[in-house]
């Protein structure tokens, strides 16, 4: 195919346009605003793209997986009537009563637990060619490139968010996915997001999302000061910055050693 040139640009038809590689592009298909707003803005057609591959690299598989997906599944739930959200691999347990307040109930998860990555694998294109499913959520620590593609191909076939987590040293290897993200965690309140790969040009600062969402930290503080109360009603001494002290029910001796396990992976109870 030969070079447009500048004669056969100016003769083109009434609507259609050239995009730009320093500009950030228009979305080609559905998309699903992803909840947050200083997000939106940087992805094209300001969401997650539907029926396609959407990469996440982070150095621990589980951290504020919800915080930062829930919006767009709740959505994609109810627009698609209750259709399930399929967790393939997922690390951890979800806790269930937060997802469901911040609208993804129980029954539309799908936890399809498998160590093999051949069975993981499987898992996923099963569950991506079910038109019933909403959307897929894949742990594929050692996938391929020729895999990610038959996973791409059966989102776009059924128009079904994908959204597949590597390790971070899948950043240095080529990947089909359509939008991809690098997720580190910048203190205990932060979530960083470093966008790899758009139609755009290169993001130069990463963005920065609250790492709890303002319900969860609402209950916290509102949790927090109860105790307060019930200690200085009993006559106990009260220090000025008590730490929220969080039991995490439900967890072996060795998961509880692990760090990093985010408040919406486990059942958490304030003391």
């Amino acid at each position: 195919m030969g070079l447009l040139s500048l004669s056969s640009l100016s003769s083109l038809p009434a609507g259609q346009s050239i995009w730009r590689g320093d500009e950030l592009g228009a979305a080609d298909a559905a998309v699903v605003p992803t909840g947050h707003a200083v997000l939106d803005a940087q992805l094209p057609g300001g969401g997650w793209p539907v029926g396609a591959l959407t990469e996440l690299l982070q150095a621990s598989p589980q951290a504020h997986v919800w915080q930062l997906l829930l919006p767009a599944l709740a959505q994609a739930v109810q627009h698609r009537k209750s259709a399930p959200v399929a967790l393939v691999g997922a690390p951890y347990e979800p806790f269930v009563p937060a997802l469901a307040a911040g609208g993804l109930p129980p029954e539309a998860l799908l936890w399809i637990r498998s160590e093999a990555p051949a069975a993981r694998l499987w898992a996923c294109e099963q569950a991506l060619r079910c038109a019933e499913v909403s959307a897929v959520l894949a742990w594929l620590p050692r996938v391929r490139v020729g895999e990610l593609r038959r996973l791409q191909l059966a989102a776009a076939q059924h128009e079904t968010l994908l959204f597949v987590f590597r390790p971070e040293s899948a950043a240095l290897s080529a990947s089909p996915a359509r939008l991809r993200l690098a997720l580190s965690e910048a203190g205990p309140q932060q979530l960083d997001i470093r966008i790899l790969k758009r139609r755009g040009p290169p993001l130069a600062a990463p963005l920065t999302l609250p790492a709890r969402s303002d319900r969860l930290a609402a209950l916290l503080a509102a949790s927090q000061l109860r105790r307060k109360a019930r200690q200085q009603q009993a006559g106990q001494v009260v220090p000025g910055e008590a730490p929220t002290v969080v039991r995490l029910q439900g967890l072996t001796s060795l998961q509880t050693q692990k760090e990093g396990i985010h408040a919406l992976d486990r059942l958490a109870l304030v003391a």
